[in-house]
């Protein structure tokens, strides 16, 4: 199913989906439709979703999945200076 993405995209853009593959095994963050955020590392992508590895607490991380139409964009973290 064909999820259109808001407004045109960018000249050189990729789609959501290969953006997000492509960043498989890195550090992101995740921008929501709905002004919310998430941050971890991009585990993998099946189903029309993306799976992140994020921090919860003291030793404990969970993996949460997060779905295309969800998402609005999907950001590498920068390198460390």
């Amino acid at each position: 199913m064909f999820m259109p993405t808001p407004g045109p995209m960018q000249p050189g853009a990729m789609p959501l989906q290969q953006k997000a593959t492509s960043l498989i095994g890195r550090p992101v963050g995740i921008s929501m439709r709905n002004g919310t955020g998430a941050s971890g590392i991009l585990c993998s992508v099946q189903g029309g979703e993306v799976y992140v590895l994020q921090y919860l607490y003291q030793s404990q991380f969970a993996t949460f999945h997060y779905p295309f139409n969800q998402i609005a964009d999907i950001i590498p973290f920068p390198a460390c200076r």
